[in-house]
């Protein structure tokens, strides 16, 4: 396994720095107990760093290390809202439904020389967006379990351009639960992974004209994508926050796991995030089901 540890600004553009900011803002809040008196500042932030561990896509045996400044942001806002679920926008919110807008993404990967990719083209950044719709089987001040079903568009450019790579749908079921052990907030989702095949075909394909005697040439199909579980830990000591992920997904039985491009059924992923809070609002809001 190769690890490359040279610093994220000597190997990506702000492109995919933006990408790495948006997956860690996923995680970087902690949740407080429900509490319909409680007042909280209307936003806070602060400035940390992360390491992280990943592939260089899902099914490369490449994994690839970065250490990234990492954002901590809590914004409470009527329809803006910047917390552990990421940056989004709600539309509606009752007692049992949700729907919001959300995001994420992928950053761009540099063809390893020795692997599958070997004389094709570096994968382009990737940005995703859309709606999600989220059922509420169970909430209470210390434990929350939900169905989501995201629904993304994905796009990626090159800088010179931005073009449509496909459609994603990845529901979950998510179980949080506040101060489990030693008051640390540990959160865990798995669910399934949907795409079209101009999604899969963007990571999988081999074109003919890549195509040589250790690859073939292949077209990927729409279907299932593999599975992903998700785990995360977190806790703010004063103006210290602290948090922790691991991401595991198995691509048995995805309609692209012929590939030649596919070395592995498997794929991990981890970071760790420490941010220092130095900023708050003087406003105050009531704490509401999101600072859960």
């Amino acid at each position: 396994m190769e690890i490359n540890t040279t610093m994220l600004f000597n190997r990506l553009n702000l492109f995919n720095l933006f990408v790495l900011l948006l997956f860690m803002l996923q995680l970087a809040v902690t949740p407080n107990a429900i509490s319909e008196e409680k007042e909280l500042p209307l936003w806070e932030i602060g400035l940390g760093v992360a390491p992280l561990s990943m592939p260089s896509y899902r099914g490369s045996r490449n994994q690839e290390l970065y250490t990234i400044p990492m954002p901590y942001i809590d914004y409470r806002g009527a329809f803006l809202r910047a917390d552990r679920e990421g940056i989004r926008g709600l539309v509606y919110d009752s007692d049992r439904i949700r729907l919001d807008f959300s995001g994420d993404g992928a950053i761009a990967s540099t063809t390893d020389k020795e692997g599958p990719r070997r004389g094709m083209p570096d994968l382009d950044p990737v940005l995703e967006f859309g709606p999600s719709i989220n059922f509420i089987f169970y909430e209470s001040p210390r434990t929350r379990i939900r169905l989501r079903m995201p629904l993304r568009a994905a796009v990626a450019t090159d800088f010179s351009s931005v073009y449509h790579i496909g459609w994603k749908f990845h529901p979950d079921l998510s179980f949080d639960i506040n101060e489990l052990v030693l008051g640390w907030n540990v959160g865990a989702a798995l669910g399934p992974i949907i795409a079209d095949n101009k999604y899969h075909a963007f990571y999988y394909d081999v074109e003919e004209r890549y195509a040589t005697d250790f690859r073939e040439q292949y077209r990927s199909g729409g279907g299932y994508s593999g599975t992903s579980l998700t785990i995360t830990a977190s806790q703010r000591f004063n103006n210290i926050w602290t948090g922790i992920f691991v991401r595991y997904d198995n691509l048995s039985g995805a309609t692209f796991i012929d590939s030649p491009l596919v070395e592995t059924r498997h794929s991990f992923m981890a970071g760790l995030g420490v941010a220092y809070i130095f900023r708050t609002s003087k406003r105050t809001v009531p704490a509401g089901r999101d600072d859960f």
